[in-house]
């Protein structure tokens, strides 16, 4: 058996990664990012890097290669599974802060009460009473009896 010494990091990497089993997606990607970092660093040994090389890592995916604030968590994670796990070098006293991705913002779509009636105008069938039912302004009363559910639609 080969012993830690002689093994290739990568291969440390995803030893690691299955003992603790990592899904494949999760251990592939891992080791991308991971290879990424080390070529970004003109193949520097990470034993030989800390908190600054990671930190220019995570700006330069941020500033220079635009990648979503997802993709970025991705890449931090992995490298610190590198430290923490493979290399057994602690990065929690580090306070690493490096230049976020920013979050797409999500803007809710809403309709307007005119653009609603615009589009059930032209609809018809069952599609059209469904959205009427939904969106028109009606005051909707529901009875319980012990055979069905009778609903009142009253229009105004």
């Amino acid at each position: 058996m080969e012993t830690q010494k002689n093994k290739k990091l990568l291969d440390v990497v995803r030893e690691k990664l299955r003992i603790k089993h990592y899904s494949i997606k999760t251990e592939k990607t891992y080791l991308y990012w991971i290879k990424q970092y080390i070529l970004f660093h003109n193949k520097k040994h990470p034993k030989n890097m800390g908190k600054n090389e990671i930190e220019q890592f995570l700006t330069y995916l941020a500033i220079d290669k635009k990648v979503s604030s997802s993709a970025q968590n991705q890449a931090f994670n992995a490298i610190l599974f590198l430290y923490e796990k493979a290399l057994n070098i602690s990065l929690k006293e580090q306070n690493i802060s490096a230049m976020r991705a920013k979050r797409k913002e999500h803007v809710p779509v809403v309709l307007t009460i005119n653009e609603v009636q615009q589009i059930i105008y032209y609809m018809n069938g069952i599609y059209k009473l469904m959205l009427q039912l939904l969106y028109r302004p009606s005051q909707m009363h529901i009875t319980l009896s012990r055979q069905s559910i009778i609903c009142v639609i009253i229009l105004t």
